[in-house]
């Protein structure tokens, strides 16, 4: 699966999940993290926004398992992943 694709699956899941409440959401990030893997050697652009993305949703991932609100964090990891998303488009 091309890095397109992935980041576009992250997407989905990030907006799907945003609205769902910790017990859901947290195993819908967790999911996420075969995603995370890259196909091939990247650009070093694309790399970082790859990592950037999902370093933003550990971050999500780390408030909810915590049990706190992490309503500020998930539009940071949306904007990561979309970057992510054009770049490698």
């Amino acid at each position: 699966m091309a890095d397109a694709e992935k980041a576009a699956k992250v997407l989905q899941a990030l907006t799907a999940a945003e609205h769902e409440p910790a017990p859901v959401a947290l195993p819908m990030l967790n999911a996420l993290v075969g995603l995370a893997q890259p196909d091939g050697e990247q650009p070093l652009e694309i790399e970082e926004a790859r990592s950037s993305a999902f370093m933003a949703i550990c971050e999500i991932g780390k408030a909810l398992h915590r049990g706190q609100s992490a309503d500020h964090l998930w539009q940071t990891a949306i904007d990561a992943t979309e970057r992510w998303k054009s770049l490698a488009g």
